[in-house]
């Protein structure tokens, strides 16, 4: 069972039989700090990968196959079959070679594609929050070892055998092992002390659990004890390596009725052939490619007939040969090399932008995302909080000053004044400086633009010095204690780094961090208080609460706390305040609150309610129904917290708008929160009274205003929503239908498990890589590792490079198989003394430029750089994929210019200069009558050699001067020619040494008459030199008509230019602008940077 070479994974009794002490102890670990990362780094050098032996993998005949089986193969494999047919061996045995030249390669390049990708999917696995030198560290599941103290909440898969240290509420589902599809509760209580493993079945090991069971409700803590093959699912792992098979493909009469076995057949032997043909396997662009292969190889066929019908089907050995050649002319040999070269490298180059992709056809569909809908906490906010203010009802406001780190309560004051009053009309707006946005909208705002609104002077940042706290009355007793206690994050200060570390979401740290300020903390109201946690009703997105029961001491003084979003708190509540200060919760004294919570919101603060209520004695062995519990509360206060707007979001929105991507927030915070934080970073505009009032009344709205309005109503309005607070799961999936109605391709982030809908039901799905559940994870496309919006642009600008850089390599390999096909179609025409058609290119001559010129500079098209408009243009449409209208018309029209100048070299040297003699059976061998054929042949090899040469650096931009491809990049340069095609070095050299080779396969004895069927030039070499500046020309020309004339101009404009404003947007930034477009150096230095903020 264990993989040989690793430690056996064994304890004196199974650990569900140990105290958790004696397991911390054999393992030698520490469950507050946990492992230390040398340990860690032992333990798994020791023990191995947490991962089951064969589990995934590519496997290396697969791809043999999918290599053997390309259309490209056959048709080569065909020609093989018919070279040694005719009894000419040399041609055979080339084509012999470059099959398997071709097989190995490719096999060699897709293997290690296959297996660099599986490596990047791994990335986004099921992922494990351990702790490790007293620092919460998301690692990979195949990285947990023996020792580890992982945490688990809702949602989460285990990640392996855990004995469970903690367990609040916590209930499993572990069908996968016992087959029994209620969540099994998990109990510490329970003693095992006098039990047999052998006799305690899996089930019922209550302080135990299991590696990829799906933790359905609560919370916990445990150490790991098993990993890999030595857990209860690696026990069974061979039952679980299988795969599911597709729907209708069942053999049973039963299921499928009477024809089903005939049916079920069928699709058996479809999908066995489609995937052996790669028609039903891979990414859409994939298949599509596949099919255009076999399509090119139906071609082949067709063309090898019209060769045969020319000659009056008497198909010589002569005739064959000419067939041979034009089926070989057609097909792109190297197409899904390069498409699939050109996909890790996307896939690598996401990756170093923060970007893990799960789903490659999420590759293809990034560049076409027309609307994003992100979250606020996190993505577009640091997720970095601290408590700013904190209102308690008949004493005042509470506010933190000079505070920068999140989870040291020893910086910064806390200073105590009177709560504002709200006199004025509520209706009354303030005036303040006209400001724009960068939200993809029409909208007109006034030219003029302000600084910004200075932050309230409270949270000013230079210091004032130290100020002693305020005195704790009971009033903020109360307020710390629910505030310390209905909290799931742990705040301790490490003597041996001298520094402050806290555990949990941080919302939870920013108050267990101001209670910590008045020395009332979790950890010391239960160690020193008394307190004793009896039960917990975790937090609920849908309700927006969470709630704990406390007992304190061996009393019966039961406490019920809770917190949560105001509205959903005060409508729980009947009084207000305490002691002296409490009042009954009548609508006016709600209105009061409301109006409180309203300014702490304006001023981009997220507000919760803190509440209490005492409650009789409790009996823990009944659950008490939450509506139960969460009743006739007293509220204690509103807490204030501010989560700064990431430095970099700002630009990301704008550079969005100027991309034509429209940013939503969705979000859980109160509309004015929403709304504060919405125009701090460019979503909404700080003016929208400048706007018509249908518009500025649809740009934020609240989920429940939003859902209750009909599908009629929401297509109604001039915009959707660009914030959406309050916003519950079932909302965003709401939102996804509302812009797939507008025909809008959309990306959406989600981390809860709740969230898993909304994922998949969006074009594009983004899960948080640091915060989100592994479910979550699951039914994404792509995971962000930093949890950054920045890095959703990112994404799609890398998508929308791979795009057209695929569009470009595409071009070019077909640009030249249409030259040679019309080269060799024309041909047909060139008939010798005996009435055969003699070719103008060989066989062995064009798989040398199919395979040789052609595949490396295709291969360095894919390698492009992003164009310094790329994200100065709307998205593609996605439907349309690869195949525009641009590419296919430029395809002919190129493909026909370059087909052109190579016949009229042919022609010019064989009629113009020569005789027109065409000597006899020049197809098949040299002799003296095929002086000027062979002559001939080596000018137009050299020719279309230096033609597709020179095309792939025309393809580098498909509108723009080959002489002044990116003139926002080249800046004041008069000839950027050199810089721009220096720039992608590996097309530089790709196309220079390809244009050098030509000499040696021209002028090598032997290799040029026998194999090639071509012989040495003189003057001809003008003919080549001159039909490439006749190309050069023809290709500027058009490139001219095209931007000239606007034709297939993205949306009628034309690359490069800019884009009026108008209505459509309007936006000015003040920040510094952080550029997409740095290098990978200073990206990386960016993000160390902003993670040790």
């Amino acid at each position: 069972m264990p993989s040989k070479g690793y430690k056996t994974q064994e304890y004196p009794k199974h650990p569900f039989l140990l105290l958790c002490e004696e397991v911390i102890r054999h393992l030698q670990s520490n469950d507050e700090s946990g492992l230390t990362l040398v340990k860690a780094q032992e333990a798994q050098r020791v023990y191995g990968p947490n991962k089951l032996e064969g589990e995934g993998g590519v496997k290396w005949y697969s791809v043999l196959l999918k290599q053997i089986s390309n259309a490209m193969i056959l048709v080569l494999v065909l020609a093989m079959a018919l070279s040694y047919g005719v009894s000419d061996y040399i041609e055979g045995g080339v084509i012999t070679a470059v099959i398997l030249l071709n097989v190995a390669i490719g096999f060699y390049q897709e293997f290690q594609a296959e297996k660099k990708m599986d490596s990047l999917r791994a990335l986004s696995s099921p992922s494990a929050a351990v702790l490790r030198d007293g620092h919460i560290e998301t690692i990979p599941s195949a990285e947990v070892v023996p020792g580890d103290i992982v945490q688990v909440k809702t949602g989460d898969t285990i990640p392996a055998d855990l004995r469970l240290i903690e367990a609040m509420n916590l209930e499993c589902d572990e069908k996968i092992l016992t087959g029994e599809a209620v969540p099994v509760a998990k109990d510490l209580k329970v003693d095992f002390s006098n039990n047999n493993e052998f006799e305690t079945g899996i089930g019922d090991r209550l302080n135990m659990a299991y590696s990829s069971s799906t933790v359905t409700k609560g919370r916990g803590k445990g150490i790991v004890v098993f990993t890999g093959m030595y857990t209860e699912i690696g026990r069974i792992a061979a039952s679980m390596q299988g795969k599911d098979r597709k729907p209708n493909r069942s053999l049973s009469r039963i299921k499928g009725g009477p024809i089903q076995p005939v049916k079920g057949v069928a699709l058996r032997v479809w999908d066995s052939f489609g995937q052996f043909l790669g028609l039903t396997v891979g990414t859409p662009l994939q298949r599509k490619l596949s099919k255009l292969a076999y399509v090119l190889f139906g071609c082949a066929l067709l063309l090898a007939i019209i060769v045969f019908g020319v000659n009056r089907f008497n198909v010589t050995n002569e005739v064959a040969i000419y067939a041979i050649s034009t089926g070989i002319a057609i097909i792109p040999e190297s197409l899904v090399a390069v498409l699939t070269i050109t996909m890790v490298v996307g896939m690598t180059q996401m990756r170093k932008r923060r970007v893990v992709i799960r789903q490659l056809s999420a590759l293809e569909a990034l560049g076409g995302v027309t609307n994003i809908c992100s979250d606020k906490t996190g993505t577009l906010t640091m997720g970095q909080m601290i408590t700013r203010k904190a209102w308690l009802p008949g004493i005042g406001m509470y506010s933190v000053n000079n505070a920068q780190e999140a989870a040291d309560p020893t910086k910064g004051s806390v200073i105590l004044g009177p709560a504002p009053e709200f006199v004025k009309d509520r209706n009354e707006k303030e005036k303040k400086p006209d400001h724009r946005d960068a939200s993809a909208l029409s909208w007109n705002v006034s030219s003029k633009e302000t600084a910004m609104v200075e932050k309230d002077d409270n949270m000013a940042t230079t210091s004032s010095g130290a100020t002693p706290i305020p005195e704790i009355t009971a009033e903020l007793q109360e307020f710390l204690q629910s505030t310390a206690l209905c909290n799931l994050a742990s705040v301790r200060f490490d003597k041996q780094k001298n520094e402050w570390q806290a555990i949990g979401d941080p919302t939870e740290i920013a108050l267990q961090v101001f209670a910590h300020r008045f020395q009332l903390g979790k950890k010391t109201l239960q160690e020193q208080h008394g307190w004793t946690q009896l039960a917990e009703y975790p937090f609920d997105s849908s309700i927006k609460r969470m709630s704990v029961i406390y007992q304190k001491g061996e009393t019966e003084n039961v406490f019920i706390f809770c917190k949560g979003a105001v509205e959903r708190i005060i409508e729980l509540c009947t009084t207000v305040g305490t002691g002296s200060n409490q009042r009954t919760a009548t609508p006016e004294v709600k209105e009061e609150v409301l109006e409180q919570m309203n300014g702490l919101a304006k001023q981009g603060l997220r507000v919760m309610a803190i509440a209490q209520r005492p409650h009789g004695a409790y009996d823990g062995q009944a659950e008490v129904p939450r509506e139960d519990i969460e009743k006739d509360l007293t509220l204690l206060g509103l807490v204030g917290l501010y989560d700064p707007p990431r430095l970099e979001t700002k630009d990301a929105v704008r550079e969005c708008a100027t991309a034509g991507i429209k940013v939503h927030m969705l979000t859980g915070d109160h509309p004015s929160t929403a709304e504060a934080i919405a125009k701090e970073v460019g979503i909404v505009p700080t003016n929208p009274s400048s706007l018509p009032h249908s518009l500025a009344s649809s740009l934020v709205k609240t989920a429940s205003e939003f859902d209750a309005m009909t599908e009629d109503e929401i297509d109604a309005l001039p915009t959707l929503p660009l914030v959406i607070a309050r916003c519950a799961p079932a909302t965003k999936t709401r939102m996804i239908a509302a812009l797939h109605r507008r025909r809008a391709f959309c990306a959406m982030t989600g981390d809860g498990v709740n969230d898993a809908p909304s994922l998949q039901a969006a074009d594009v799905g983004i899960a948080m890589g640091l915060g989100g559940s592994d479910v979550a994870k699951g039914a994404s496309d792509i995971v962000l590792t930093d949890d950054n919006f920045a890095s959703i642009v990112n994404a799609i600008e890398e998508g929308r490079r791979m795009f057209d850089n695929i569009q470009k390599f595409v071009l070019h390999l077909l640009t030249s198989n249409v030259a040679e096909v019309i080269l060799l179609i024309v041909g047909l025409g060139f008939q010798d003394q005996l009435g055969f058609s003699v070719f103008p290119l060989s066989p062995l001559q064009i798989l040398w430029i199919n395979m040789l010129t052609s595949s490396f500079p295709a291969f360095g098209l894919g390698r492009e750089g992003a164009s310094s408009d790329i994200m100065k243009r709307p998205p593609h449409k996605s439907k349309q994929g690869v195949f525009t209208g641009q590419v296919i018309v430029d395809m002919i029209v190129y493909g026909t210019i370059m087909g052109t100048c190579t016949l009229l070299t042919f022609v010019i040297i064989i009629y113009g200069v020569g005789n027109g003699n065409l000597g006899h059976d020049c197809n098949r061998a040299y002799n003296e009558s095929c002086n000027t054929v062979f002559r001939a042949r080596a000018a137009v090899f050299a020719e279309l050699t230096w033609l597709i040469l020179i095309s792939a650096w025309e393809f580098k931009n498909l509108r723009r001067s080959m002489f002044s491809l990116d003139p926002e990049r080249s800046g004041a340069s008069k000839f950027p020619f050199f810089k721009d095609i220096y720039e992608n070095r590996f097309l530089f050299y790709a196309v220079v040494i390809g244009a050098v080779s030509v000499f040696p396969a021209v002028y090598i004895p032997g290799l040029n008459i026998q194999v090639f069927k071509h012989m040495g030039i003189g003057w001809e070499w003008a003919l080549s030199l001159g039909s490439v500046v006749i190309f050069v020309a023809g290709v500027e020309a058009w490139k001219a008509c095209k931007r000239g004339f606007g034709w297939f101009a993205v949306d009628g404009v034309e690359e490069g230019s800019e884009r009026k404003l108008g209505l459509r947007q309007g936006f000015l930034s003040l920040s510094r602008a952080v550029s997409m477009r740095k290098s990978e150096s200073d990206l990386e230095r960016d993000v160390v940077g902003r993670e040790k903020m």
